[in-house]
């Protein structure tokens, strides 16, 4: 009884995994037949579908910095890390759509450029200008003083990467550079600016 029943559950398990093929029957010499070639999306191979009986789309796996740190001197110079990147653990090509920065409460957005212009701020006047390069694209940076600031507002070059099994195209690097108004206190890794990256899939056009 105990084999019967093993028999009958793979019996089952194999008939689950199944895909029923059909016949398309020709009657004379030199005939034809059309078969279509079907594709089902799964999570899980055959009919692993959603775990319901659905169907799913390429899964969409992208890593992006946790943080993107800065260091201020006492003189003012800042020092930004080397290893930020964005990783594609995708089976397809994705791309950065956008990248919009947003000032941090207490603090204020200001155009990007050579410390020196804002040695006529007031001390603690907390202002950032900010400039980010994405892969070999080219530099973006913050130009006013608003808020809320758009650095690519479409992909551009440097901002597509290639699935997971191209592993010298599925990185882009991230190089960044800011200045800051002087602080009259220590500081220890506090949030003052938040960046945006939206990723999706470099559809064919």
């Amino acid at each position: 009884m105990k084999k019967l029943f093993v028999l009958v559950l793979a019996l089952c398990m194999t008939l689950a995994l199944s895909i029923n093929a059909f016949a398309a029957e020709i009657g004379e010499s030199g005939g034809s037949g059309t078969t279509p070639v079907t594709l089902t999306t799964t999570n899980d191979g055959i009919d692993g579908g959603d775990g319901e009986g659905g169907v799913t789309s390429t899964k969409l796996s992208v890593t992006v910095p946790t943080a993107l740190p800065m260091a201020m001197s006492d003189d003012g110079n800042v020092v930004t890390a080397t290893d930020c990147k964005i990783v594609n653990l995708s089976y397809g090509a994705v791309r950065v759509k956008t990248v919009t920065i947003s000032a941090a409460s207490g603090w204020h957005l200001t155009a990007f450029g050579n410390k020196s212009t804002l040695a006529s701020e007031k001390v603690d006047a907390n202002k950032l200008g900010f400039a980010l390069t994405i892969g070999d694209g080219a530099q973006v940076q913050t130009s006013t003083d608003e808020a809320v600031q758009v650095l690519i507002s479409a992909p551009v070059a440097g901002c597509y990467m290639s699935g997971v099994g191209d592993p010298k195209h599925n990185i882009a690097n991230i190089a960044y550079s800011a200045i800051v108004t002087p602080l009259s206190g220590s500081v220890k890794a506090a949030t003052i600016a938040n960046v945006v990256f939206v990723i999706e899939w470099d559809t064919a056009e």
